[in-house]
């Protein structure tokens, strides 16, 4: 058995991520690392329920990124230059990476220097996935953890508020996902926020003829017009702050009410309702708007390739034991 597994490994050159990840990668070194973060991010979300979205988009910014690294936790690096969490991409607020801490604190008491901060990553998204509505799914063990970061590295592989189906759908096949991979992730925004500061184009200065989007319901237009005013309305401090929900039917749960609200002209993103625009996209949108049990398999599925992005292996990179600086 074990000379069958070594020549198919063989056989895919070392390329393939399966035969490097496993779903049992810490069954002799950390028999309860699942529970463990299971409870640490449980705990978390049972005082702030909204720490669930960041929790998804900080996996899903750091493996976009620099591949499935925990390069997105680092403070600082031996280079000396700005580290990713720096990137005006980011800008996670402090609970949700205390989480991550607290986490890895729990771990480390009971398997020090054993499991990885971008395995930690991994699990811990999957449980915020699961506390919001969506079914358990396997998440494989054995990632390693990058000892580089860069602010700089972040332009280009990050999809922003504004960006074109084409350009997205570009990215994610570069990360070796597909559309239908967009889609279905893009359903995390049936949880979290957004700062109104990337809503003002769409709400206020469309294009040279228009002012706002047309094709947001007009309701959906005043009541987000109400809550984000225009620039220059209100100090840049406060309107900075300013933030609204991404589907306000539902805040708190990972479900398909996104995508009715795409179909019904209520995206809050110009690059969500682009979905709903644009033929390669559309015809997915309306599919998970009516199959819920779709959407929410073709979600786990895709957090589960998100996971293998790029990941570091073997003796490639490090096992932190502080998930905010190398060793």
């Amino acid at each position: 058995m074990m000379a069958s597994m070594f020549i198919l490994c063989w056989l895919r050159f070392f390329s393939s991520v399966e035969c490097r990840l496993d779903e049992r990668f810490y069954e002799k070194t950390c028999p309860q690392v699942e529970k463990i973060i299971a409870n640490s991010v449980n705990n978390s979300l049972l005082l702030r329920p909204r720490l669930a979205a960041g929790l998804i988009r900080l996996q899903f910014h750091d493996c976009f990124v620099n591949g499935c690294d925990a390069s997105i936790l680092l403070d600082a690096t031996p280079s000396g230059e700005p580290v990713e969490k720096t990137s005006k991409a980011n800008g996670f607020s402090s609970k949700i990476l205390e989480c991550i801490d607290q986490v890895k604190a729990d771990v480390e008491r009971e398997c020090p220097g054993v499991v990885s901060c971008a395995d930690i990553l991994a699990y811990a998204a999957r449980e915020a996935v699961v506390q919001d509505g969506l079914p358990h799914y396997p998440v494989p063990g054995g990632r390693r953890d990058g000892v580089s970061s860069s602010a700089k590295g972040v332009a280009g592989n990050l999809p922003s508020p504004s960006d074109s189906v084409k350009t997205m759908a570009e990215l994610f096949v570069r990360k070796g996902m597909s559309v239908e991979d967009l889609v279905a992730l893009s359903g995390a925004h049936s949880i979290g926020h957004t700062h109104c500061k990337h809503l003002h184009k769409r709400l206020y200065n469309y294009s040279s003829t228009q002012a706002q989007d047309p094709s947001m319901d007009l309701a959906h237009y005043l009541s987000l017009k109400s809550s984000c005013p225009k620039p220059g309305a209100l100090s840049k401090e406060v309107t900075d702050k300013l933030m609204v929900p991404l589907e306000p039917s539902t805040p708190l749960r990972l479900d398909t009410v996104y995508y009715t609200q795409l179909l019904n002209g209520k995206g809050v993103l110009q690059s969500d309702q682009a979905l709903t625009n644009d033929p390669t996209t559309s015809g997915i949108v309306e599919t998970f708007a009516q199959n819920p049990s779709q959407w929410a398999a073709g979600f786990t599925d895709a957090m589960i390739r998100l996971g293998k992005v790029d990941v570091l292996t073997g003796h490639e990179g490090e096992i932190r034991r502080n998930c905010r600086a190398v060793n």
